[in-house]
């Protein structure tokens, strides 16, 4: 399979607050993607799906990596 890296905007609720999120990841899909998010939000922050609003996927070039523990893995 080949994996392509994807960049993830969105917002998560915590307490009474709206927090922006933007994650870089690498994976095979767009499903993959959205199970990553909310299992890595749900296990840092302990909260719930419904409190996890995905606003984008999009795939991204190689060399427009932000993040630096994606380009390690480049």
């Amino acid at each position: 399979m080949i994996t392509k890296i994807y960049r993830v905007k969105g917002t998560f609720v915590m307490g009474d607050e709206y927090h922006e999120f933007t994650k870089e990841y690498k994976a095979t899909s767009e499903s993959d993607i959205e199970a990553k998010i909310y299992a890595n939000f749900g296990s840092k922050h302990g909260i719930n799906r419904n409190q996890i609003s995905i606003d984008s996927i999009e795939e991204i070039a190689p060399e427009d990596v932000e993040d630096p523990i994606v380009k390690e893995i480049l």
